[in-house]
């Protein structure tokens, strides 16, 4: 095990919880681990798809003189929708990894496919990880299923509430008209007006 893989697995193991992987799964783990020993570092933030600087010559026309150059790969940043999160992911990608998951039908499915000694960055391993945690509490979940006749009992206690509502809405709305109709204001020239206008003269 190199030391990448041997740094990777701690990390790994660190935020997966030492009590979450039983032993069968550690070494399972050991060997899907990637065992290259250079990676680039901005490789590890990001999925990449096995892409990394390749090196080469850049050789003039005219003289064939040889000059050292450096390919880097094609990186952008992007919020990729994750449907088991059911939120955007932003990660950085290589336009080779797009291609992959778009392939793939998503990103989770991408990660899920992708065999563990083919992910070279840490935020992939990371992510693959939780991804499939998720799915297999999810798998575990048990779901109940009503029978027609509970359906139609529910339908119809539904429809009795809906109609409860309405009632109350409508016996509110009366109430509220019925009060603001007694607060009806003095028209002028009443009686009560003209005795507060003599009392103001006087």
């Amino acid at each position: 095990m190199s030391f990448r893989s041997r740094e990777l697995f701690n990390k790994i193991v660190r935020k997966m919880g030492p009590d979450e992987l039983t032993p069968q799964g550690k070494e399972t783990l050991k060997k899907c681990l990637p065992n290259s020993k250079v990676v680039m570092s901005r490789a590890k933030r990001g999925i990449y798809a096995g892409r990394h600087i390749q090196f080469g010559n850049k050789v003039s026309e005219d003289g064939g003189n040889k000059s050292r150059r450096t390919w880097k790969p094609n990186v952008q940043e992007k919020r990729l929708f994750s449907y088991i999160h059911d939120r955007h992911i932003r990660v950085k990608v290589t336009t080779h990894a797009l291609r992959c998951i778009d392939k793939a039908g998503g990103i989770d499915e991408y990660l899920l496919q992708t065999p563990y000694h083919k992910m070279d960055s840490e935020l992939g391993l990371m992510w693959k990880a939780r991804i499939e945690k998720m799915y297999e509490t999810l798998s575990n979940t048990e779901v109940a299923f009503f029978s027609p006749e509970e359906e139609a009992k529910l339908e119809e206690e539904f429809k009795q509430l809906k109609i409860a509502k309405k009632e109350a809405r409508r016996e509110a709305k009366r109430s509220m008209s019925a009060s603001s109709n007694k607060q009806i204001p003095t028209a002028v020239g009443s009686p009560d007006l003209k005795q507060a206008d003599q009392v103001a003269a006087s």
